[in-house]
């Protein structure tokens, strides 16, 4: 099988080159932290973690791929290091540094990586012309963060950018990014299992009620992680929807929360097989995609494998790990 991975990060490592000649003009330090330890501050404040080593390596990632029995992944940049604290100059700057490294990479590897662009997301109109920049280089989608500096996503003036995702005709992958664990999810894993998750429902659930799916009926959005605690919340968002006062919470939905459910795709990242049968009799096994999360450790090692654990038929699994995929990124 031919499996197509779209949920996995790779950060090519002339980036980091770049950061180290020219990072002070974009607004951003590279830090060594230790020998094999470099990581990214901003000048607005933020400093990430280091960059995980299967982040930057491109032999290891392609043997990785052969393992899992994954001909292709459509890669997205790591969303902690997006900056979307840069002022406009140097944020478009620096977008322009991502997507023309995994621009360059992908051209010299076509049979094995696509890619999706990411912009300077505060700067609506100036991602868009990013993202109008990169399809004609090559790119097969966007990539943009569940919040923009602690705001999510759709409560952000962002009319600019999705009108030209939809003009553009490519799919939206939406990624938690929480780069700095909350006080409660600092231990025990929680910013990973929890904080990563609702960062992702927060984003979808103010799409949905702001109203910005009914301004843009064909905006197409991929949902991380099997779309966070959406899909086990929804009948909570549809009793809010129907039983509070509209003008008291800001609602502008024209339908009710679930209907909108379809409207999003889903990577298969769930660990558990109930869970995933669950996503599959929710929105249909057309709206799901196969995804790994590579480099980082809550990702699917073998996501291909999880299919077949979970039982599933080999005509599904070739729906969500090629049909599928294929179609949403128009890949060959």
């Amino acid at each position: 099988m031919t499996a197509i991975d779209v949920h996995a990060h790779f950060v090519p490592p002339g980036i980091l080159e770049t950061l180290a000649s020219k990072g002070q003009d974009l607004g951003i330090q590279l830090l060594e932290k230790t020998a094999d330890a470099r990581c990214c501050q901003f000048d607005y404040g933020l400093e990430v973690r280091p960059f995980f080593p299967g982040l930057l390596d491109l032999n290891g990632r392609i043997s990785e791929m052969d393992r899992q029995r994954v001909e292709r992944q459509v890669l997205s940049i790591w969303t902690d290091i997006l900056g979307y604290g840069l002022d406009a100059t140097r944020g478009n700057a620096w977008h322009r540094v991502l997507n023309d490294g995994l621009a360059e990479l992908c051209a010299a590897h076509p049979n094995r990586f696509s890619w999706m662009a990411s912009g300077a997301l505060p700067d609506a109109a100036g991602a868009a012309h990013e993202l109008e920049r990169c399809v004609g280089q090559g790119a097969v989608g966007a990539v943009v963060a569940a919040n923009i500096e602690g705001t999510n996503l759709g409560e952000v003036p962002l009319d600019e950018f999705w009108a030209a995702c939809e003009e553009l005709n490519v799919p939206v992958f939406v990624h938690p990014a929480m780069p700095v664990a909350l006080p409660r999810t600092e231990n025990f894993g929680l910013n990973q299992i929890c904080a990563y998750t609702l960062d992702t429902t927060l984003a979808m659930g103010s799409m949905i009620m702001s109203g910005t799916l009914d301004r843009y009926p064909t905006l197409r959005i991929l949902v991380s992680h099997g779309g966070g605690n959406l899909p086990y919340l929804i009948g909570r968002f549809d009793r809010i929807h129907a039983a509070m006062d509209s003008k008291v919470t800001g609602d502008k939905a024209i339908r009710k929360p679930s209907a909108y459910l379809s409207r999003f795709l889903y990577d298969s990242i769930l660990h558990n097989t109930e869970a995933l049968h669950f996503l599959t009799e929710l929105v249909g096994v057309d709206r799901i995609l196969l995804g790994g999360d590579a480099p980082f450790p809550p990702g699917d090692p073998d996501p291909l494998g999880t299919l077949e654990l979970a039982g599933l038929d080999t005509k599904v699994i070739n729906q969500i790990a090629v049909t599928n995929p294929r179609r949403e990124y128009r890949l060959p």
